[in-house]
């Protein structure tokens, strides 16, 4: 995942604006990375054809200017000079309220500016045009100018040494040789969304700029800022959803096949159940727990004939659509539900799972129907159970 920031000056650095959020998407449920939110700059918005999917740019704030004659075939640090991170870099974020902490990963994978002077350079002054890219810079599709401005962008690969563009005559200090309009583009790693929770998310990385910082041009070519401050927001938008079809919060318990067999031929049941289903949505980690009107053990719930008191355990289980696992990443099929929330401590998705259908299980043990269905004694039985989706996982 790649992103681009937007850009202002500030007397200590230049300071950019690094934005992304995810927010689960119905139309492309296995789509589950950050979006970038922040609009591109610099290279790859003036030229986005060049720009593969995924790569972006920011303009950089920061002018470089000669400070001394660049002589004829000089060393590399006397002339134009290119080191970039081109390395992978951690930035830590953190949630603002929970205090959970992720890590961003981060590469520039590309720099480019345009070098002014004052009057026209000698004829022959470089080997080759400035759109090419001196090794190991490679070719990053653009280059325009004149005779006093000259625009380029060159790739970087990962991990690469010093790019050098060396001057076969002097450049005298009343060129006045400098580096204006300078950005670069990047790429980032962003954290699994799935495993983050809602919120926002903070972190800050910076980089040296100038002779022997992470963007270095050499020794005359110095800036007029040191210090680049990239500050990192990554705001998480996670959907958590179930939805229960109409008539559905009341649930009757009956037999298998009814109640006609006990009516007309006198069969006693021996198991009382109803299966509800319910549409989820959830994009994140969640755990499951219920509350009781009437409890025995105080983690289960019951329910309880008003007339005589009597008080029946009643088993209450979950069984969660396909794509969501428990905390040992196995499928959530009839698991118990109590108060206390033990064993559904842990659900996540392995991708968005959009309004997909799982199932409440409420049954009466085959133990306990003997003394609820006495012959010619009615009984009523009822207790309030509430389900809980909870997405405050500790």
């Amino acid at each position: 995942m790649v992103l681009v920031g937007g850009c202002t000056m500030s007397v200590e650095a230049a300071t950019l604006e690094m934005t992304a959020v995810f927010r689960p998407d119905p139309a492309r449920p296995m789509q589950n990375s950050f979006e970038n939110t922040t609009p591109p700059g610099g290279y790859c918005q003036g030229h986005p054809a060049y720009c593969e999917n995924g790569v972006f740019s920011v303009a950089l704030p920061i002018r470089f200017k000669s400070v001394t004659e660049i002589t004829a075939l000089h060393d590399e640090r006397r002339g134009p000079m290119f080191r970039v991170p081109s390395y992978w870099k951690d930035v830590t974020v953190i949630h603002e309220a929970t205090g959970e902490s992720e890590t961003v990963k981060m590469r520039v994978n590309g720099i480019g500016a345009a070098y002014t002077i004052k009057k026209p350079l000698p004829v022959g002054i470089w080997q080759s045009s400035w759109v090419y890219p001196p090794a190991p810079c490679t070719y990053g599709g653009v280059g325009y100018g004149h005779s006093l401005y000259y625009a380029f962008f060159w790739r970087v690969p990962a991990n690469a040494g010093v790019c050098v563009k060396q001057a076969q005559r002097d450049i005298t200090e009343d060129y006045q040789f400098a580096y204006e309009n300078a950005g670069f583009s990047y790429e980032l790693i962003t954290p699994n969304p799935l495993t983050m929770s809602t919120g926002t998310y903070r972190g800050v990385l910076n980089y040296t700029v100038g002779p022997g910082g992470d963007f270095d041009m050499g020794d005359v070519m110095l800036p007029d800022d040191e210090l680049i401050t990239l500050n990192f927001t990554l705001n998480v938008e996670h959907t958590l959803k179930a939805e229960i079809p109409p008539g559905g919060n009341r649930v009757e318990l009956v037999p298998q096949g009814g109640w006609q067999a006990w009516l007309t031929q006198g069969r006693k049941p021996t198991r009382l159940f109803r299966d509800q289903t319910f549409n989820l949505s959830a994009s994140s980690r969640f755990k499951m727990n219920m509350d009781c009107q009437y409890s025995l053990d105080g983690n289960r719930c019951s329910v309880r004939d008003p007339v005589s008191g009597h008080v029946v355990p009643l088993d209450v289980s979950v069984t969660l659509p396909s794509g969501l696992l428990d905390a040992t990443l196995q499928p959530v099929n009839r698991r118990p539900l109590r108060r206390d929330g033990s064993g559904t401590e842990l659900f996540q998705p392995r991708f968005y799972v959009d309004r997909k259908p799982g199932t409440l299980h409420f049954e009466i043990a085959p133990g306990e129907t003997d003394e609820m269905l006495k012959p010619g004694i009615t009984r009523s039985y009822s207790g309030n159970v509430t389900v809980i989706w909870d997405s405050e996982v500790g």
